[in-house]
């Protein structure tokens, strides 16, 4: 890779990372639940999927799921329900009384395994990102080369700028609840969050593959 290639991807791959989506949302929602560690933890399992989505690049499964209707149209559907799922229970947790404005940070719903399972599950069932591995990392790795040593590499990169991001995104909400309303902060955006994921999953069940 040349260095202007280099440049340009460090570029893309930075505007593709910081624009909203499913990602920031589920991180949005576990900050609110669990405070900057679950929102931390979360982040790590989100970016851990990247290189799920390079090997799958890599290995030419992509190819098979985006030329076979059904195959691509089941993994679209897993996602979609499992981003609903999330959605509804942010939902019930809004309406619920929160730990947040009552306990110590520390006491916060906070599990580890949890958190970094539903990141790695949201990102893996996500359709999106192989659809984006497949199209944009051939122009930046040479056929010459050991094309999953390379796939691995670049989403390396994006591990790094992606939990850079989302962690910065993570502290900052944190600090905003701590200098907010608690517990009424942490509804509206328990609310908003599982509300918009409850409409995007469904939106994603529902869209005929092209």
């Amino acid at each position: 890779m040349t260095d202007t290639q280099f440049v340009a991807f460090i570029v893309a791959i930075t505007l593709l990372t910081i624009s909203p989506g499913i990602d920031t949302l589920l991180v949005l929602r576990n900050t609110s639940r669990g405070g900057w560690k679950d929102g931390v933890v979360s982040s790590l399992g989100i970016c851990s999927g990247l290189f799920v989505h390079a090997t799958v690049s890599a290995v030419g499964i992509s190819v098979i799921l985006l030329q076979s209707a059904w195959a691509f149209g089941l993994l679209k559907l897993a996602g979609a329900l499992y981003l609903v799922w999330l959605g509804i229970q942010s939902l019930r947790s809004s309406g619920t009384s929160s730990l947040a404005g009552v306990v110590p940070v520390k006491s916060l719903d906070f599990n580890g395994l949890r958190s970094i399972r539903e990141g790695l599950l949201s990102n893996v069932l996500n359709p999106k990102p192989i659809v984006f591995y497949m199209a944009f990392f051939p122009q930046f790795v040479s056929p010459d080369g050991n094309l999953l040593l390379q796939s691995l590499s670049l989403a390396g990169i994006h591990f790094m700028i992606g939990m850079v991001w989302l962690s910065a995104l993570t502290l900052l909400l944190y600090r905003i609840k701590e200098w907010g309303a608690g517990e009424r902060v942490e509804k509206v955006l328990q609310g908003i969050t599982g509300a918009v994921m409850v409409i995007i999953g469904v939106s994603m069940a529902l869209t005929k593959n092209e």
